[in-house]
């Protein structure tokens, strides 16, 4: 009797009404593109998407820090927890989005930033989300404009550890060194030079 309680109240929470009515069926996807800061500011401008989270995830140690990350040594991800409206936007539909705002083809890192916690990866948390991983992977590769293979991987997401307080919301809270190291990093022309356009922003 209990466990359907429980069953039941989770159920009701997942979908929490709205002062004006509508009601908002909350998801998560985790995704790895890179530098978190840029994956974080993509996808908190496309419509559906309630929040973004900087975080570590896939790795071999307990509570990593952002200096143990960056070593490469410790075998995280930099990635980004999103949650989202499946009400107002599906998952397919964002990582859709996804693979147009990295360089898939790039086996040791993203752009200016390179090692193995930089790289490509979407982290599948139940069968459904790896079933439209791999159909979206599918899809992409029969109409990329590229030759170059994609290597982007398709993880089980173990453990999402939250970055550092400070990485959160980077680009709101440090406009200026958010857009320099942004064109620094020429994350947007080499996405452009790939994909054709840039998508980001356009949300």
């Amino acid at each position: 009797m209990k466990h359907y309680i429980f069953l039941v109240m989770a159920s009701f929470l997942s979908i929490m009404p709205l002062a004006n009515g509508e009601s908002v069926d909350e998801q998560t996807v985790i995704v790895a593109g890179g530098c978190f800061w840029c994956v974080e500011s993509d996808f908190e401008k496309h419509k559906g998407v309630i929040s973004a989270e900087s975080g570590y995830i896939n790795g071999s140690t307990s509570n990593p820090t952002y200096r143990e990350v960056s070593t490469n040594n410790t075998g995280h991800f930099e990635a980004v927890k999103i949650t989202y409206d499946e009400s107002q936007v599906s998952l397919r539909e964002l990582i859709d989005f996804y693979w147009y705002t990295i360089d898939p083809t790039d086996p040791i890192g993203q752009f200016c930033d390179k090692g193995a916690s930089y790289k490509t990866a979407l982290f599948y948390q139940n069968d459904e989300q790896k079933k439209t991983f791999e159909e979206s992977l599918a899809t992409i590769e029969k109409k990329k404009p590229f030759k170059k293979k994609i290597v982007t991987e398709i993880l089980s997401a173990k453990t999402f550890y939250s970055a550092e307080a400070y990485h959160q919301d980077y680009y709101k809270k440090n406009k200026i060194r958010y857009k320099l190291y942004r064109a620094g990093c020429r994350r947007d022309r080499t996405i452009e030079k790939l994909w054709g356009k840039v998508v980001t922003g356009k949300h």
